[in-house]
């Protein structure tokens, strides 16, 4: 099947980065690894699929040799806003959901993304990076507690489409009970922490205090929770982002849950608790597009226990638009291979896998989101 004219409704990705960041070989090339090992990035990453494609199929659309130089070259001769906007356009992106959060001094602004591209650009509400913002701004506990309820319990309001935690990466997915007096002794440890010039919020007593807070506000908006799952940068530990130990949280509360980049490598466990539980859908960002060649397989599996009505495809892209692009080609490739099977093996009828690929490209996510 041939999607490209199926519009994509990435619900979950972050800004691009100014152009100057990505300008030289080293700076394009360590975006398509998770690793951040400069000898990863120099020595291997040119040997993985996903950057040999890239190079070729960039290569294409700006008639260059396929030759890492070459393509940078043709690149820079373009104005990076053409060049993005073309992008865009063919990656057929119709709205954009944007998590703020994983960003640096280089990266776009919301209104510098709204400006740039060619479609919608809408915020996500990033927990933890919000909980540090607090945590430094407050002295007293219950001071944090009164203003970060007060902030998430108004996402909805302030034009937020949705919530995102990253707690896999800093205390795991495990999330359980917590005592007020412990998440009190917790928070005056990290007061102290956060007058470090580097802050990260790693405790696990406030960082589950705070997303069961967030879970409540959730549920009380109906604002979906984005949850990362599996892989993710080095810092992930993929034992403790396994999606089975949401258990807990997810049957406590009636707030949609996202469940971020099919949980890989656990998508099988993420397609379960899909098709168990009302309120969980199953992302495929991530996974698409550094799966590559194994993205038919996952997709086929997930859609052989995952109800078709739960699933959504993103991007997860960053830092620049080449990423949206090649995320959305691969995406389209993954699912129109799989949806063929399927028709060939008369499990679906054309006009069923038609229907699929249009509510797992947006159809799915405007219905949870908009």
């Amino acid at each position: 099947m041939n999607l490209n004219d199926i519009p994509l409704l990435d619900h979950h990705a972050h800004p691009l980065s100014r152009p100057q960041a990505t300008r030289d070989a080293g700076g394009f090339r360590q975006w398509f690894s998770e690793s951040t090992d400069a000898q990863i990035h120099e020595r291997h990453v040119p040997h993985t699929i996903f950057f040999r494609t890239a190079v070729r199929w960039l290569a294409e659309e700006l008639d260059c040799a396929p030759v890492l130089d070459e393509v940078l070259r043709a690149r820079a001769a373009r104005s990076y806003e053409s060049w993005t906007r073309a992008l865009f356009e063919q990656a057929n992106i119709e709205l954009i959901l944007c998590d703020y959060g994983y960003s640096g001094d280089q990266a776009l602004s919301q209104e510098e993304m709204r400006a740039l591209l060619p479609c919608e650009v809408r915020p996500i509400l990033r927990l933890e990076t919000l909980a540090e913002e607090l945590i430094r701004g407050h002295a007293r506990f219950e001071e944090l507690v009164d203003a970060f309820v007060q902030q998430v319990g108004q996402a909805r309001a302030g034009g937020y489409a949705a919530l995102k935690s990253i707690i896999a990466y800093r205390s795991g997915l495990a999330v359980a009970p917590v005592s007020k007096e412990e998440a009190k002794r917790a928070f005056e440890n990290e007061r102290k922490a956060a007058e470090r010039e580097t802050f990260r919020l790693t405790s696990k007593p406030l960082c589950d205090y705070l997303l069961l807070l967030a879970v409540q506000e959730a549920e009380k908006q109906a604002l979906p929770l984005q949850l990362h799952t599996g892989f993710g940068d080095a810092d992930a530990d993929l034992l403790g982002a396994n999606p089975l130990h949401l258990r807990f949280l997810i049957e406590g509360t009636r707030a949609p849950l996202v469940l971020l980049h099919a949980g890989w490598p656990y998508f099988r466990e993420t397609a379960h608790l899909a098709a168990i539980y009302p309120h969980v859908w199953l992302d495929l960002s991530l996974a698409v597009p550094f799966a590559t060649t194994g993205i038919p397989a996952m997709i086929r599996d997930i859609l052989g226990m995952a109800p078709i009505s739960k699933v959504m495809m993103a991007t997860d892209a960053f830092t620049m638009p080449e990423i949206y692009w090649l995320a959305a080609r691969w995406g389209r490739w993954g699912l129109g291979r799989v949806l063929d099977e399927l028709v060939a093996d008369s499990l679906l009828t054309d006009l069923e896998a038609d229907r699929a690929a249009r509510q797992i490209m947006h159809g799915n996510a405007r219905a949870l989101y908009l």
